[in-house]
């Protein structure tokens, strides 16, 4: 448009009608931040196998053990050797006092574990899911707790005898107050929110109960089971000591008479064996039960 041909007043003003040229970025490779893979520092460290490293302190103590019991430096009165101890454990197994020996004391910490097991999480329910059951069973069991159970010996007998009650009732005790315990915390540690978010959900009382706090209270009942495993077969050699004419104590009772400390030693490796073995099951029970929290395993 010429000067002449100027647009009257108001008009918009002429467009510019040139070809217009677009830049587009050149062709090619876009460049960025190099990247590394990252690899851990325990990658490049080769380490034994972890049975060996298991292995490695047990080994040393008993070659020492052997050695000292060898050179003359522990008398075979104070202990006897690893060598005398492994042939004891083959006679009391060949001629079958061991293995009668074991089953005793098995079932008696079986039927004492149930009961107490039993015992403990009825109680452990009723305090920890009611404010009145709180109030009427916590401060007995505390009471109770605070008592020493072995010293209550004196009166199972009285009570109930020589027989095999006493035995398995002080196993049962023993047992009750840790899973007591246990599960209580566990019940009483459940996020609050999670009980909000079940609520907002629509469960009620006793599904709460089953969805949220149960599982809840599940980890604490396994901590709980693990120490009651232990004190069971703490129990069981007190209450062995009571008039026992069979079992893995009296066995130990017997050789304690006539200064056998390799049979005394056996016995020893017997409970120790079986709690290892008790915890191994409590310890797999835990993996298959509580998948759904993450932990930590180390590094």
């Amino acid at each position: 448009m010429t000067v002449d041909q100027a647009a009257p007043p108001g008009a918009a003003p002429p467009r510019d009608e040139r070809p217009v040229t677009r830049v587009t970025p050149a062709a090619g490779p876009r460049t960025g931040p190099e990247l590394f893979p990252v690899v851990p520092v325990s990658a490049g460290r080769r380490s034994a196998p972890r049975w060996l490293r298991r292995a490695v302190v047990p080994v040393f103590l008993l070659t020492l053990w052997q050695v000292l019991s060898a050179s003359g430096a522990l008398e075979s009165d104070i202990l006897a050797s690893p060598g005398t101890i492994a042939r004891t454990a083959w006679t009391l197994v060949s001629d079958g006092t061991l293995p009668s020996a074991m089953l005793v004391s098995l079932q008696r910490v079986a039927v004492g574990l149930a009961v107490g097991v039993l015992a403990g999480v009825l109680l452990a329910l009723a305090s920890g899911l009611s404010r009145l059951g709180e109030d009427l069973v916590d401060p007995v069991v505390q009471m109770l707790r605070s008592v020493p159970w072995v010293g209550v010996i004196p009166l199972f007998i009285i009570w109930l005898g020589i027989g095999e009650a006493p035995k398995i009732a002080l196993i049962s005790l023993g047992v009750a107050f840790h899973l007591y315990l246990n599960v209580y915390a566990g019940i009483r540690g459940v996020d609050a929110q999670l009980v909000e978010a079940g609520t907002s959900l629509g469960l009620g009382r006793w599904g709460l109960i089953r969805h949220v706090v149960l599982p809840g209270a599940l980890p604490g009942a396994m901590t709980g089971l693990r120490y009651s495993l232990a004190t069971a077969w703490l129990a069981l050699v007190f209450g062995e000591q009571v008039n026992a004419d069979d079992g893995l104590g009296f066995l130990m009772n017997q050789a304690r008479e006539f200064f056998r400390t390799d049979v005394i030693v056996v016995c020893l490796v017997v409970y120790a064996v079986l709690g290892l073995l008790a915890d191994f099951i409590v310890r797999t029970l835990e993996r298959l039960l509580l998948q759904w929290r993450p932990t930590f395993t180390g590094q």
